[in-house]
């Protein structure tokens, strides 16, 4: 007994003994790491066990990583302005895409897979392969320039779609994602406020300075962006938050929450307004009617277009507030005449000539950001697309545009179906409204797109995708409809 208790202790001890070893080697390298990187190098030595965490939960834990992606879909493009470390942020969403897919696939017994036979996938996926098909276009200027953009056209949106419906399943997950979406906002919109009335940090003025305060300060004023990708991500995302805010102030009969959502909506308002991007005012402009005409209800009914009119008629037949430049920026959308306007009109007629004899377009990748990079000197490069339908029509021709706007069309269409059925106003009201709410904003972010590219960056594009899945699922509407309906008779049989 001696000997085993003896033979124990020097095992203990050789453990130590390693893990000290082991714990020195670690000091040690930090210790060095700081002193060659100082700041840089703090940081690394803090992200690993981070990364090792994420990657953990994503494989293991995968909805509560589709949660964290989602978060980080929000600081992603501006993370560079802030961060000491240089790193590929972009390719990192991709790195969690991919991971949390591993994830769902090495758990797939705890997953209902049939909640993928869904109209809203099948047709996802024929776009994904349209857009990977675009790799046989002669028209195609770089293969480089396909791969960083087919990205935004289809990839993350056909992952985020396979992963929404397998991973979100009950109420209490949209209300997660509701929640998450309502809190960066809400962040986003105090940085803004930051940047508008305190001034910028070295980071964002770094940006300014590198080319981007050629759209980001006009007449001398700053088009706010907060951490987003641009001013104009920012503004439609602030304007798709604003809305969902006063839907929910109409619809909630809870005065508490009520002021709640009333409070909110005031800051991602304003968070807006010191965006100056007048497109993202469609936004509320559309998708308030489709509101007011989906609920077909009298009182709400005068109450919407009360807001919506006043708001309309004080920026388009009065010059109230014309001394702030926000609210006469806004004013400026509803403008036809508008000096910027005629210029976009003036750049789609010439593609109408140069896109006639290319159905499939210039190829992915041929006009934007990435054909600035790789193709600067061509004539998509230099003929800004302003908007995402252009984007698509000019990389895909008239073939893709009519395809994706047929989707995304059927995608309101089948969302409206799937939320106003009789059974699911009986058993679910709450989340009629809380689904009737995504499709006011998701017509509302359809109608802006035509003036911003917003649908394929961060975080618009998760948002959307993620809303998609929502108006497209039936199997979450399934179980609160069985649910109630099982308290209907409870209630009863007592």
């Amino acid at each position: 007994m001696n000997g085993y208790v003896q033979q124990l202790k020097i095992s203990v001890d050789r453990q130590t003994v390693l893990f000290a070893f082991l714990g020195a080697l670690v000091a040690l390298g930090t210790g060095l790491i700081i002193a060659e990187r100082e700041l840089k190098g703090a940081a690394i030595i803090l992200l690993i066990p981070m990364a090792l965490a994420v990657v953990f939960i994503c494989l293991y834990r995968p909805k509560l990583g589709l949660f964290i992606y989602l978060q980080y879909a929000f600081i992603v493009n501006g993370i560079q302005r802030f961060s000491p470390v240089v790193a590929p942020y972009g390719l990192l969403a991709d790195g969690l895409l991919l991971l949390l897919l591993v994830g769902v696939v090495i758990n797939y017994k705890q997953f209902d897979w049939k909640n993928l036979h869904n109209p809203a996938f099948y047709l996802i996926l024929l776009w994904t392969l349209y857009t990977f098909l675009q790799l046989f276009n002669t028209e195609l200027p770089v293969l480089g320039a396909w791969f960083f953009a087919v990205r935004a056209e289809s990839l993350y949106w056909f992952q985020l779609t396979i992963l929404g419906m397998v991973l979100i399943r009950t109420k209490k997950d949209i209300d997660t994602i509701f929640t998450i979406w309502l809190i960066w906002s809400v962040v986003a919109a105090i940085w803004a406020f930051r940047q508008r009335y305190i001034g910028l940090t070295a980071g964002e003025q770094q940006w300014l300075d590198a080319g981007a305060s050629v759209t980001h300060v006009l007449f001398g004023q700053l088009r706010c962006f907060s951490f987003y990708s641009d001013a104009g991500q920012f503004g439609a995302e602030m304007a798709y938050a604003t809305l969902l805010c006063i839907i929910r102030v109409l619809d909630e009969r809870v005065l508490r929450i009520k002021l709640l959502y009333l409070g909110i909506g005031l800051i991602v308002f304003w968070g807006f307004a010191v965006s100056g991007t007048r497109g993202a005012l469609f936004v509320i402009l559309a998708g308030l009617p489709v509101y007011i005409i989906l609920r077909r209800n009298f009182a709400i009914l005068i109450i919407g277009v009360l807001i919506g009119g006043s708001l309309f008629g004080m920026l388009k037949y009065t010059s109230i507030g014309s001394s702030l430049y926000e609210i006469e920026r806004m004013r400026t959308a509803l403008d036809p005449d508008n000096d910027s306007f005629q210029v976009r009109l003036d750049n789609q007629k010439k593609l109408v000539d140069y896109l006639a004899t290319r159905p499939f377009g210039g190829g992915i990748g041929s006009s934007g950001d990435w054909a600035r990079r790789f193709t600067p000197n061509s004539f998509l490069a230099s003929t800004p697309p302003d908007s995402w339908y252009v984007k698509i029509w000019i990389e895909n021709g008239i073939v893709g545009i009519v395809l994706h706007l047929g989707m995304l069309l059927f995608f309101l269409a089948l969302g409206i179906y799937n939320t106003t059925r009789s059974e699911l106003a009986t058993y679910a009201p709450d989340l009629k409204l809380l689904l009737l709410s995504l499709i006011c904003g998701y017509a509302g972010i359809l109608v802006a797109c035509y003036g911003n590219p917003i649908f394929g960056q961060f975080p618009t594009n998760s948002i959307m995708s993620i809303t998609i899945v929502l108006l497209c699922s039936t199997h979450v509407n399934r179980a609160y409809i069985e649910e109630g309906k099982k308290q209907v008779l409870q209630t009863q049989v007592v």
